[in-house]
C-alpha cells in the first residue's frame, strides 16, 4: 500500500549488523496480539458459570469454533479432530496477516520466507503424521516406492513441491495485490481515496480472506491424505 509504515529494525552484534525486515516483524506482531486475544478469550470462557447467558463475543468466538470443527469433520473426517485446533490457529493467523496491510504497514505473507514458514509447519506435521500412519520410517519411505520402484523420483519431487506450491501460492497473491495498490495509488494522485476503497475490498479483504481460506483447505487436505491408514 502507498504510504505503507516501514519498521525494519536495526540490531548491531559487536561489529555486525542484523537488519530484521518489517514484514517478519509485523508478523511477530500479529502473533503476540492473536496470543494476548486468546489469552483473553481463555480466561473470559474460564469466568463464565454454566448457568450464565454467553456474551454476544463469547457467542461469535463459540460460532467460530464450531464452523472450524464442522469444517474439519466434513474435509478431514471425525478421527481427525485433533487437528481442529491448528486449524483455526494458522486460518487466524495468516488471515490477520493478509489484513493487516489496511493499516499502512507491509503484510507479512507478503514476504516469502514468511508463508514458507507456515508451508513448512504444515509439511512437518504432514510427514510426522505419514510416517506414524505407516507404522516405521522404512515402511513411509516403502511407500515412495509404489506403484512402481521408477516412479519414485516422482513420488518425492511431488511430496516436496506441496510446502513450495503452498507458500508460493499465499505469498504471490498477497504481494501482487500490495503492488497493484501501489501502482493504483500512484496513477490517481490525489485521487486515490475516492476511487481506491473498492479496490481494496478486492485486493486486500476478499482476496486476503480467500487466500487463507485456500491455504487452510489445502493444509486439511495435505494432512488427511497423510493420515489415511
Amino acid at each position: 500500500m502507498k504510504g505503507g509504515i516501514s519498521l525494519d529494525l536495526l540490531i548491531i552484534i559487536g561489529d555486525k549488523e542484523l537488519i530484521i525486515p518489517d514484514s517478519i516483524f509485523n508478523f511477530v506482531v500479529v502473533a503476540l496480539a492473536l496470543t494476548i486475544f486468546a489469552w483473553v478469550v481463555n480466561k473470559k470462557a474460564k469466568d463464565v458459570k454454566p448457568e450464565d447467558t454467553p456474551s454476544g463475543f463469547l457467542n461469535v468466538i463459540e460460532l467460530l469454533i464450531e464452523a472450524v470443527n464442522n469444517l474439519v469433520k466434513s474435509t478431514m473426517g471425525e478421527h481427525n479432530m485433533r487437528f481442529a485446533p491448528y486449524i483455526l490457529t494458522i486460518f487466524i493467523l495468516i488471515l490477520c496477516s493478509n489484513l493487516f496491510g489496511l493499516l499502512g504497514f507491509t503484510s507479512p505473507t507478503s514476504d516469502y520466507s514468511v508463508t514458507f514458514a507456515l508451508a513448512l509447519a504444515t509439511f512437518g506435521i504432514v510427514q510426522v503424521n505419514a510416517i506414524k500412519t505407516a507404522g516405521s520410517f522404512l515402511k513411509y519411505l516403502k511407500g515412495f516406492l509404489e506403484p512402481y520402484v521408477l516412479l519414485s523420483p516422482l513420488n518425492i519431487i511431488g511430496e516436496l513441491a506441496n510446502p513450495v506450491s503452498l507458500s508460493f501460492r499465499l505469498f504471490g497473491n498477497i504481494l501482487s495485490g500490495g503492488l497493484i495498490m501501489t501502482l493504483l495509488y500512484s496513477f490517481l494522485g490525489y485521487l486515490a481515496p475516492l476511487i481506491a476503497p473498492p479496490f481494496h475490498i478486492y485486493f486486500d479483504i476478499f482476496s486476503g480472506v480467500l487466500q487463507a481460506f485456500i491455504f487452510t483447505m489445502l493444509t486439511m487436505v495435505f494432512i488427511a491424505g497423510a493420515t489415511e491408514e
